[in-house]
């Protein structure tokens, strides 16, 4: 989700939240906060899944959040297409994704040598980072449309 989100606010969605760049890529400590306390508050739903080396996390809006979400009748996304994209692919993809945009004020050629000083261990192909830079293109695009 800190990736989705950091995505997201690149993108020009008005998220407030503040980013740094942490070691699995650009992260929001006000974020976590604020995910905290929607799951305090019945909101959200948090599994966590072994991933062997890692745990990820895996957010749920629960009946309660509905509600809630409906009672405001407003959304920061123009369309819920936007953020399925971005839930259809996986933590490494959006990982990679969020880090190019990190460093998105360089040159192409300087951000992918940033990802090879900053994500060396994660062995990104060409491949994945072409597609990830098509990716950007992508909803870069879709963020003009009318």
């Amino acid at each position: 989700m800190q990736k989705m989100i950091y995505i997201l606010k690149k993108m020009g969605v008005p998220f407030q939240e503040k980013y740094e760049f942490h070691i699995y890529g650009p992260y929001s400590e006000e974020l976590t906060a604020r995910v905290e306390e929607l799951c305090d508050m019945g909101f959200l739903s948090e599994e966590l899944e072994d991933k062997g080396s890692y745990v990820q996390y895996k957010y749920s809006v629960t009946k309660e959040g509905g509600d809630f979400r409906n009672t405001l009748k407003e959304s920061v996304l123009e369309d819920p297409a936007y953020a399925a994209k971005l839930n259809e692919k996986s933590g490494r993809f959006l990982e990679l994704t969020a880090t190019l945009l990190y460093f998105d004020l360089l040159e192409r050629s300087e951000q992918i040598e940033k990802l090879h000083v900053v994500k060396g261990k994660l062995n990104f192909t060409e491949e994945e980072i072409e597609e990830a830079f098509a990716f950007i293109e992508e909803l870069s695009a879709l963020k003009k449309l009318p």
